[in-house]
C-alpha cells in the first residue's frame, strides 16, 4: 500500500514508503542525497520517521535515536518496524533498515529508537535561556555557488547541494580558503531547494545536513555518522530555517556534534547530538 505523503517535492518523492506487510515498508534510497557516494544520515533518518509515523498511532516525531552499523548505498531497501509501547499521548517504536548484498544476504543499515506524539497537542507554555543563532542576513551568506574560494560549500559529491537552499555564515566558512577558525561552529540558513516547507519529518534532515564543525577544527573530508538523536520541540513555521551546530571536542577520533534548529518565528523547533568519527587526515 503506497502511502500518501505532504506534497510532490523531491524531499517528499525520495522518503516516500510502501507499506509491504504489517509493519513493514519498502522504499527506494535515491542518490540524490548522497555526499561523496554515501547516503546522507539525517536523509536516511527522514524514511525511518515517515516509516514510523505510518507504523505509530502518533504523528510526530518527538525523540529519534539511530545507530548507523554499515554504510547504506542507493537502492532499494526495506524499512521493519515495531510498536515497543502505544500511550495516550505517545507511542515508541523501533525500525531497522534493511538492503540486500548481491547474493541476497540482509544487511542492516541503521536502527532507530524513537518516541512519536502531536506537537499540536503539546502546551504553549514556553521557559529557555536558549536564544536564535546570530546570522547575517540570507542575502549576506554564501551559498554553494558563492563561497570563498570558488570552492562549493559542500564538498564532494554535489547531489544533496543541488537539492538544498543553504546560505553559510561567512564567519562559519574560513575552511573554504583554507583558514579554519578552530571553533568548532557552523551556522546557517537552511531550507529546500524546491521550496517546500519545513515540517516535522525534514526537521530530521535539516540537524545532519550542514557541512560538518570538523571543517572549522582544521580537518578535511567527511565526518560518518556513529550515533545520532534527534528532538523535536515544535511544528516549525513556514519559512527558512536558522541552524547552529557546536563542538566542543575531538579525543580519540571522535566528536560530538549539538545542533540547534529554528524556525522563521525565532522558535527552537529541535536539538540534535551526534557522536562522529574523523577518519580524516588534518
Amino acid at each position: 500500500m503506497a502511502l500518501a505523503t505532504l506534497g510532490n517535492s523531491e524531499f517528499d518523492r525520495d522518503t516516500a514508503v510502501t507499506r509491504s506487510a504489517p509493519g513493514v515498508y519498502d522504499t527506494h534510497l535515491s542518490a540524490g542525497w548522497t555526499i561523496i557516494q554515501a547516503v546522507n544520515g539525517g536523509y536516511l533518518l527522514a524514511v525511518m520517521g515517515r516509516a514510523l509515523a505510518d507504523a505509530l498511532p502518533h504523528p510526530d516525531p518527538l525523540s529519534v535515536s539511530a545507530h548507523y552499523l554499515t554504510a547504506s548505498v542507493p537502492g532499494p531497501a526495506v524499512v521493519r518496524t515495531e510498536v515497543v509501547r502505544s500511550g495516550r499521548t505517545m507511542s515508541t517504536g523501533t525500525a531497522r533498515l534493511i538492503q540486500f548484498a548481491e547474493d541476497g544476504t540482509e544487511v542492516e543499515r541503521l536502527r532507530v529508537l524513537a518516541t512519536y506524539g502531536d506537537l499540536d497537542a503539546l502546551p504553549d507554555d514556553v521557559r529557555t535561556t536558549a536564544k536564535p543563532p546570530a546570522i547575517p542576513p540570507y542575502e549576506h551568506c554564501l551559498g554553494s555557488d558563492a563561497a570563498p574560494g570558488g570552492r562549493p560549500v559542500i564538498p564532494g559529491s554535489t547531489a544533496i547541494t543541488d537539492r538544498l537552499a543553504l546560505r553559510l555564515d561567512p564567519a562559519t566558512a574560513g575552511w573554504a580558503v583554507g583558514a579554519p577558525s578552530g571553533k568548532g561552529e557552523m551556522r546557517a540558513w537552511f531550507g529546500l531547494a524546491d521550496g517546500r516547507d519545513p515540517d516535522p519529518l525534514s526537521l530530521l534532515l535539516t540537524v545532519d545536513a550542514l557541512p560538518p564543525t570538523a571543517f572549522e577544527i582544521g580537518l578535511s573530508g567527511w565526518v560518518p555518522t556513529v550515533e545520532l538523536t534527534v528532538h523535536v520541540r515544535h511544528r516549525p513555521a513556514p519559512g527558512p530555517l536558522r541552524v547552529a551546530i557546536t563542538t566542543r571536542n575531538l579525543a580519540g577520533g571522535f566528536l560530538e556534534e549539538d545542533a540547534e534548529v529554528w524556525d522563521s518565528e525565532d522558535r527552537l523547533v529541535a536539538q540534535s547530538r551526534q557522536l562522529a568519527r574523523a577518519l580524516l587526515e588534518g
